[in-house]
């Protein structure tokens, strides 16, 4: 989704992807950012909670009408319907940042 943000263009894909992996696994309830993965990304959790929070609002967005694609696209159950996966509460979200 970010793909069709202007705003996200300025982030590194690498952080961009670290940040994506961390609210996944916030999202899914699978733990936190792991030394392993600071280690092998070079991002700390604290760096990357800003877009983490920004990600999850992203979320929230309804689709323009004609920026549907990749939100349908990942509506499929071959991609396991991830857009349909409602955003995390704010508040939750930064206990769970908090304490990762």
């Amino acid at each position: 989704m970010t793909l069709q943000e202007y705003d996200y263009a300025r982030e590194s894909p690498s952080k961009l992807a670290a940040s994506c992996l961390l609210l996944a696994l916030i999202m899914k309830n699978l733990g936190g950012w792991t030394p392993t993965l600071e280690y092998y990304s070079g991002y700390r959790s604290q760096d990357l909670h800003p877009l983490v929070k920004r990600l999850n609002f992203l979320l929230t967005y309804q689709p323009y009408d004609k920026l549907k694609a990749v939100r349908t696209k990942y509506s499929h159950r071959v991609f396991f319907e991830v857009a349909k996966i409602a955003p995390m509460d704010m508040l939750k979200l930064e206990e769970k940042l908090s304490s990762c």
